[in-house]
């Protein structure tokens, strides 16, 4: 396991060069001439096309493709990396005749493997060249030397011709983010994962193509991808739409080379270090620290579920096993900036991420890891969708679904949600000893129906455990707000962890989302 998390938190940090080589920087002066893009010639390209190039990829051997120049690139380390700015004239689509401004990130020791990228317009493909006058390198310029058809690394999606903010950006692997509604880059998707989380090696296969095509609407472009891995290839179509949030419609066709073990779809990445839930182990002087605080579906039966997040001492995986979801995200709820005291990296306006089927996907679960982390730079949360049936070497799948970057999770119903879980000792002030063995649980909902009633109100809180015993549940408005809390006291042996349950009621009619949390006790050793 310790390879597989060094390889997701090496290409999960790497991916925050860009965000940081841009702020308050613009291209760096440079005295070698710039140049214009140059493109190859015209091939004819299609969707299909692309389909029937992964489907013949998938019936020959997998290749591992070699690093190029690999003593040159791995002089491009990080702070080398941050020198390295492509040029405002090299951008695609800059004179106005695509949606958005497209750059590109030079490869380094972070990313030495190339990948192609292409412009697409009326059926007809030409691939965008690289050319060392389409960078400025600042102290990094001995990179100038690397010849002309070494490729790119990735590429990003700016604002606007005015502007050097960029808005989604592809680099590394199959990875790729949005910056989201309110405009600050934190979780990441991914095109596949693949055996995540188990004792073997997790594969990270690669997006090695990328087709770019404008559209008539000035606000969406068509992204189009071949990925290819050892165990699989794919074609994949990609529409992105920046409206008030950024909205991506995906077709994932999938050609299975190998038998797989565990297949992730829509799987998303991000980072959970610790919040008011989780912030005793953490030295830190701000509040909390994550990219996301939650996670949070909709099942097939139409039950919404809040899970928040946990550091735990150990990996684990948890199943939410459900038939045709309508949805699931990583979310980041909590939106005060004084809960994070951060104005450097503004984790409160880190995007939500939501992934809604757009056909039925069958039966299978929602699987969500959760993996050791003592520092915020170490991607540690993963989540995705896992069907039941396992995928075989010759098989084809495809699934589409829609990605929703945005502040709140979609379609939210006229049910209270939680906006806070607190844990502490189950005992009174000023009475030792703490008992280990016992823990206080304070959870706090908001909206929907709870804004209507008053403190008098016969709300219940309805809580359960799979072991223990869960004493004292209640629930009661906190005193000048119009939040309800519940809350309750877990009794438990052993060190071995216990899933919670617990939802708000009024009578017999539901006043709030589902809240499920995996507890983890305490123990003399911890």
């Amino acid at each position: 396991m310790k390879r597989d998390i060094s390889r997701r938190s090496f290409l999960a940090g790497a991916l925050s060069l860009p965000w940081l080589s841009l702020l308050g920087q613009g291209a760096r002066a440079d005295a070698r001439p710039s140049a214009g893009l140059e493109f190859g010639p015209a091939q004819p390209f299609s969707f299909d096309g692309l389909r029937q190039q992964a489907q013949q990829l998938a019936a020959q051997p997998y290749q591992v493709p070699p690093i190029r120049h690999a003593d040159l690139l791995d002089r491009i380390d990080y702070d080398a990396h941050l020198e390295i700015q492509s040029r405002p004239e090299a951008a695609l689509w800059r004179e106005g005749d695509g949606p958005y401004p497209v750059r590109f990130f030079h490869l380094g020791r972070l990313f030495p493997l190339p990948v192609k990228i292409h412009a697409v317009r009326a059926g007809t493909a030409r691939e965008v060249r690289y050319s060392s006058r389409l960078f400025t390198f600042g102290k990094a310029d001995f990179a100038a030397a690397l010849p002309d058809d070494i490729g790119f690394a990735g590429f990003r999606v700016l604002h606007s011709r005015t502007e050097e903010r960029d808005w989604l950006a592809f680099l590394g692997a199959s990875y790729f983010r949005s910056a989201g509604e309110l405009d600050q880059y934190g979780i990441s998707a991914r095109g596949i994962a693949i055996d995540t989380a188990l004792p073997t090696a997790e594969e990270f296969p690669r997006f090695t193509h990328f087709w770019l095509e404008p559209t008539s609407d000035p606000q969406t472009m068509m992204i189009y991808a071949l990925l290819e891995g050892p165990s699989l290839t794919g074609a994949y179509r990609i529409q992105a739409t920046r409206q008030e949030r950024v909205i991506m419609d995906i077709e994932a066709v999938l050609f299975f080379r190998a038998a797989i073990r565990r297949l992730g779809v829509a799987p998303l990445t991000s980072m959970f270090w610790f919040s008011e839930t989780n912030h005793q182990p953490s030295w830190d002087w701000r509040p909390e620290v994550h990219d996301s605080d939650g996670l949070a579906l909709w099942t097939g039966a139409g039950e919404r579920i809040w899970r928040p997040l946990n550091n735990p001492p150990f990996v684990q995986t948890n199943d939410f096993v459900d038939r045709d979801p309508r949805g699931f995200g990583l979310s980041q709820r909590d939106r005060r900036f004084e809960n994070y005291e951060d104005d450097l990296v503004f984790y409160e306006r880190r995007p939500t991420l939501w992934v809604e089927p757009l056909e039925p996907w069958g039966e299978g679960a929602v699987q969500l890891v959760e993996i050791p982390t003592d520092y915020e730079i170490n991607d540690n949360i993963v989540a995705y969708w896992a069907p039941r049936e396992p995928a075989q070497a010759g098989a084809t799948r495809t699934y589409r679904y829609r990605l929703h970057w945005t502040a709140d999770e979609p379609y939210w119903p006229d049910r209270g949600r939680v906006i806070a879980t607190r844990t502490g000792w189950s005992t009174l002030p000023r009475t030792p000893p703490r008992p280990m063995h016992k823990a206080w649980f304070a959870i706090d909902f908001a909206g929907g129906p709870l804004e209507q009633l008053d403190k008098q109100a016969s709300v219940q809180l309805v809580a359960s455990a799979t072991r223990g015993s869960l004493r004292n549940p209640g629930a009661f408005q906190v005193a000048g707000t119009r939040r309800w809390r519940g809350n309750f006291e877990i009794e438990l042996e052993g060190g071995e962890p216990v899933d919670l349950r617990a939802y708000l009621r009024l009578g017999d009619r539901a006043l709030s989302e589902t809240w499920l949390y995996q507890f983890i006790p305490r123990t003399p050793s911890s």
